[in-house]
C-alpha cells in the first residue's frame, strides 16, 4: 500500500477551550503516539482530512505525516481512533499511531463483492454480514480492499472467512469461521402470505356477516306456526 502524505502542525495548547477554538478555525485536534515516542500534540486542516477519508478507509490507510514545526519532519502512522460528534458528525479528535514499516501490524480492510450472483439475478438480495476483515501484515502490504467473488452464490449460499485466501504474507485474523456475505431470499413470498391471510380474514368476516344477516331475516318460530 502506498503511503499518503498528510500535513499536520504542532499544537502547544490542551483542553476543551483551545480545542474548540481550533475547530472554529477549521482545524482538528490530534495526537501522535507510539511505543518508542512521547505523545506529540498536533492539529490537521479539516478539509485535508475530509479529502483523505473520501479516498481511503480509516482503519487501513497508511500515512506519511508531514509534521510542521518551523521545520518539517515525517513519521509513518495510521489512524488509531477517530472521534466524531454524535449529532453533527463533525470530526472532534484524531489519534495517530506511529508504525514501524518493517514490523507487522493489524488493520481492518473493507470487503467488496465482485461478480453477479446467480441468486441475485433471480431476485435474491446480497447482504454484507461483515463490512471489514482484520488482517495481520506489514504496513506497506495492507490491501486496499478484500474482494470476494459472489458469482456462484445462489439464494441461501454464503461466503465465510475461511473461504477467503489472500496473496502474499497476509494473515486473516479470525477465531471463528464467521459469515462475510450471504444471499437472502426475496421478500415476495412473505408479501403473498400476508395478502392470502388478509383475503382469508375478509372472507371469514363476510361469511359471518352473511350468517348474522340471515339470522336477523329469519321469522320467529311462533310466526311460522301462525
Amino acid at each position: 500500500m502506498e503511503q499518503i502524505d498528510l500535513k499536520v502542525q504542532i499544537r502547544k495548547t490542551v483542553g476543551n477551550g483551545p480545542a474548540r477554538v481550533l475547530r472554529q478555525q477549521g482545524r482538528i485536534p490530534a495526537v501522535l503516539y507510539g511505543p518508542k515516542i512521547e505523545p506529540v500534540l498536533l492539529s490537521i486542516n479539516n478539509k485535508d482530512f475530509e479529502h483523505l477519508l473520501k479516498e481511503s478507509s480509516v482503519g487501513s490507510v497508511l500515512l506519511n505525516l508531514q509534521i510542521q514545526n518551523g521545520k518539517t519532519y515525517t513519521r509513518s502512522a495510521m489512524i488509531k481512533e477517530l472521534q466524531t460528534h454524535p449529532v453533527s458528525g463533525k470530526f472532534l479528535h484524531v489519534d495517530f499511531y506511529e508504525v514501524d514499516l518493517q514490523k507487522k501490524i493489524t488493520a481492518k480492510v473493507p470487503v467488496v463483492a465482485k461478480g453477479t450472483s446467480t441468486g441475485v439475478e433471480v431476485g435474491g438480495l446480497l447482504q454484507y454480514v461483515r463490512r471489514e476483515i482484520e488482517v495481520l501484515c506489514l504496513p506497506t502490504a495492507i490491501p486496499e480492499v478484500i474482494e470476494v467473488d459472489i458469482s456462484d452464490l445462489d439464494i441461501g449460499d454464503s461466503i465465510h472467512v475461511e473461504d477467503i485466501s489472500l496473496s502474499g504474507d497476509i494473515e486473516i485474523l479470525a477465531e471463528t469461521n464467521f459469515t462475510v456475505v450471504t444471499i437472502l431470499a426475496p421478500k415476495v413470498e412473505e408479501v403473498v402470505e400476508e395478502e392470502e391471510l388478509l383475503e382469508g380474514e375478509e372472507l371469514e368476516e363476510g361469511e359471518e356477516a352473511a350468517e348474522e344477516a340471515a339470522g336477523e331475516e329469519a321469522p320467529p318460530e311462533d310466526a311460522k306456526e301462525d
